[in-house]
């Protein structure tokens, strides 16, 4: 486990469980598709952290947090979208302060990583 592990797999779990009750939210407000879509990603950033805490070797970690990371830029990207486009009026700072801080400890780990293994 890489440093920093531990504590994204936390945020990434209160982070699931914070988008799952605001797709619960937009759904009774009838926003159905890039609730899915934040959804879809959003989990998937924490069921790929953990995921990575059972890689078979450095590289196959490093692949698994590269997913993660691409997942947190999703769902960063979905937040935005329903923060902007107003369809369903609420306040998304919340979401997007988890995100960006998921992102940055992601970022970290993925360059770490990529350092032990002389990758760049």
């Amino acid at each position: 486990m890489e440093n920093g592990s531990g504590k994204v797999i936390d945020k990434s779990f209160v982070f699931s469980l914070d988008i799952i009750n605001l797709y619960k939210k937009l759904i009774l407000n009838s926003e159905t598709v890039i609730s899915k879509q934040l959804l879809r990603s959003a989990t998937s950033i924490g069921a790929n952290i953990n995921e990575a805490q059972a890689a078979s070797s450095k590289k196959d970690f490093l692949n698994k947090m590269i997913i993660a990371s691409k997942e947190a830029r999703e769902s960063d990207y979905w937040l935005k979208l329903l923060s902007q486009s107003k369809f369903v009026e609420m306040d998304y700072s919340i979401y997007l302060n988890e995100v960006e801080e998921i992102i940055k400890i992601l970022t970290a780990i993925v360059k770490s990583t990529k350092r032990s293994l002389s990758i760049e």
